[in-house]
């Protein structure tokens, strides 16, 4: 969008040259915010809050005042959910806004980005100027934190006995883990001198080392109300400690020194003392839930094993059932053979009734079939007269073979078998040895002896 000449009038009344344009209201102003945003920058803006609303949309619209103007204002959800408190009409506050006009309406307002009590600018310098020097020198270094041990023996609280704050943290504590010992040291949370006296207390839980895990923390409250936790002893102190710490100040949005330097931010105290001890219950969930799966898994290796077991029984038979198995399935192969020999006879009888038919429809010579027949039997006797000779004079020959064998004729004709007492044969004299007893047999009966000595050993 152009805008006209500085020495052009938009109501100029002498008559438009022919190349003169006539703006739209939109145009008109389009151009009237383009203007304005482009030469009034984001800027700090004081007054008094009046007719604040804020819509189910988590808008706000509100008027900015003082004693002799007014400025509409809208801060949109985007900020607005920022933003820690509850602006009320009649407050002083100071605004971070954007001049702009409201196009629709052709409206002059300022798009609140941020928003803050009137008086706290000096405070919120002096915020910014100390984190900006302890971030040079390091403090905030994320190297710096510390892990928080999973399991703290002991507890230190950094607080005031009278916080509202130290009853939700022992509160959140014996829910959680009730058997953790907790100490207090106790300090003021605010007012004059708060800030040392809390960077003492922090102090001398580091150099007592009675416990593992430290917890500063108060409930929320106004920047005035937490200043001390911006306390440059405060952060020194808490960076040099040597046990880990958490900071639990104020709300989710409340941001102190303390947040930045700590091991851990929490959002609130209770939130400080949840993320300092386990949950005993979901411990004791966890205990059941690993129990569970340690009986489901030794059963399940039991299981495995009885049936590694019983397979390895099946595999390992008694030799005697092993035998038994076999001579059941020799008996079985034995009824096959019988049953297949018996279909084969019975095969080759009807073979041999088919033939005996057939044989009987050719007419055979019965005189020529007979003297076969005759000649059959003459050679059968033949053949089996031989092979019975052939038998018996095989016989006789093993038989004299068994009597030259025959141990007793050797007796009979003088000699003897000697026996040592184990039952031996002796064939050497250098079996025996003097003293020895022997037994010696002879073709009737047998005598025991005495080794008295040994010759041709």
């Amino acid at each position: 969008m152009s805008f006209l000449p500085s020495s052009t009038s938009l109501f100029d009344t002498e008559p438009a040259a022919p190349a003169r344009r006539v703006l739209t209201v939109s145009e008109f102003n389009r151009s009237a915010r383009e203007l304005v945003e482009r030469h009034l920058p984001l800027m700090w803006v004081a007054g008094e809050v009046s007719n604040f609303k804020r819509y189910d949309s988590g808008h706000c619209y509100f008027t900015l005042k003082d004693d002799a103007a007014q400025i509409d204002c809208v801060m949109f959800r985007q900020k607005a959910v920022l933003l820690g408190w509850q602006p009320a009409n009649g407050a002083q506050v100071e605004v971070r806004a954007c001049p702009t006009l409201y196009e629709a309406r052709g409206k002059f307002q300022l798009n609140v980005e941020a928003m803050r009590r009137a008086g706290l600018g000096a405070l919120f310098e002096a915020y910014e100027r100390l984190k900006a020097k302890l971030e040079r020198e390091g403090l905030f270094d994320p190297a710096l934190k510390r892990e928080l041990p999973r399991f703290p023996k002991s507890i230190g609280v950094v607080t005031s006995p009278q916080a509202a704050a130290l009853r939700d943290v022992l509160t959140t504590l014996k829910r959680r883990m009730p058997g953790i010992p907790v100490v207090i040291y106790p300090t003021p949370v605010q007012g004059e001198g708060a800030g040392a006296r809390i960077a003492q207390a922090v102090a001398t839980a580091s150099a007592r080392a009675e416990v593992d895990v430290l917890l500063v923390c108060r409930g929320g409250g106004s920047i005035e109300d937490l200043w001390a936790y911006n306390d440059e002893s405060l952060a020194r102190a808490i960076r040099s400690c040597a046990i880990p710490v958490i900071s639990g100040v104020g709300h989710e949005t409340d941001f102190t020194i303390a947040d930045f330097v700590a091991d851990l931010r929490a959002p609130t105290p209770t939130a400080a003392a949840q993320l300092a001890t386990p949950d005993r219950l979901e411990l004791c969930d966890q205990l059941r839930q690993r129990q569970l799966r340690l009986s489901r898994i030794v059963a399940r290796g039991l299981e495995n094993r009885m049936q590694r077991v019983d397979y390895l029984s099946k595999c390992l038979v008694h030799p005697g059932t092993r035998v038994a198995h076999q001579l059941q399935h020799l008996a079985h192969l034995a009824n096959r053979l019988c049953g297949s020999w018996r279909r084969f006879s019975e095969a080759q009888a009807w073979g041999l009734r088919g033939i005996a038919r057939e044989l009987q429809a050719s007419r055979p010579d019965l005189e020529k079939c007979e003297r076969h027949r005759s000649d059959l039997a003459r050679r059968l006797r033949d053949a089996a007269r031989s092979r019975l000779d052939s038998a018996a004079s095989r016989l006789t020959s093993l038989e004299s073979h068994l009597k030259h064998l025959n141990p007793d004729l050797v007796l009979e004709r003088g000699y003897s078998i000697a026996m040592t007492a184990a039952g031996e044969i002796v064939h050497d004299a250098a079996q025996l040895a003097p003293g020895a007893e022997i037994s010696v047999t002879f073709a009737r009966g047998a005598a025991d002896a005495e080794v008295k000595r040994t010759r041709g050993v």
